[in-house]
């Protein structure tokens, strides 16, 4: 019989294993839910909050939507907002995995019905507000519903140097 000391290094090491093969940057597939690209919408009115600060515009950046729609697909799928799902998940890692420029900033939120309650959500939150206000350039926004986990959709701001 295996000691409870002996049970979890056997443990950790199999996890640890398992999550070396693992990789978290590609995108979950269409089927995991229903996303769309928010982007147009919400850079109107992240830039219009910039501009009242006298800070420069920023524009669309192809890698920090796609970075965007995997995070917010990730959330949807596991039906949980939180910036770490799965194995090696860490922001730097996804960020670097999908090209996104650094240095790089994401707010998530869920619940909201569209790009301006989302942003509302960030805005009312020091910490994305500073996100949102900060020396970046591009950005990327994505919403995914998944009706296996409640249909409750999850948004994904990335921005992006």
């Amino acid at each position: 019989m295996l000691s409870r000391r002996t049970f979890l290094a056997t443990s950790a090491a199999a996890v640890a294993a398992l999550a070396a093969g693992c990789s978290t940057t590609s995108l979950l597939s269409p089927s995991a839910g229903t996303g769309s690209d928010q982007t147009p919408a919400s850079l109107a009115l992240v830039n219009k909050l910039r501009a009242g600060r006298g800070l420069p515009a920023l524009a669309v950046d192809k890698a920090a939507q796609r970075a965007a729609m995997d995070q917010a697909s990730r959330m949807a799928s596991a039906g949980k907002m939180q910036h770490n799902i799965g194995f090696g998940a860490s922001f730097m890692k996804r960020m670097k995995g999908m090209d996104v420029a650094l240095p790089a900033a994401e707010n998530i939120a869920a619940g909201q019905d569209g790009a301006a309650e989302a942003f509302d959500a960030w805005y009312r939150s020091p910490k994305h507000l500073e996100n949102m206000l900060g020396a970046y350039r591009g950005l990327g926004v994505a919403v995914v519903s998944n009706p296996a986990t409640g249909n409750r959709p999850y948004w994904a701001m990335v921005l992006s140097g």
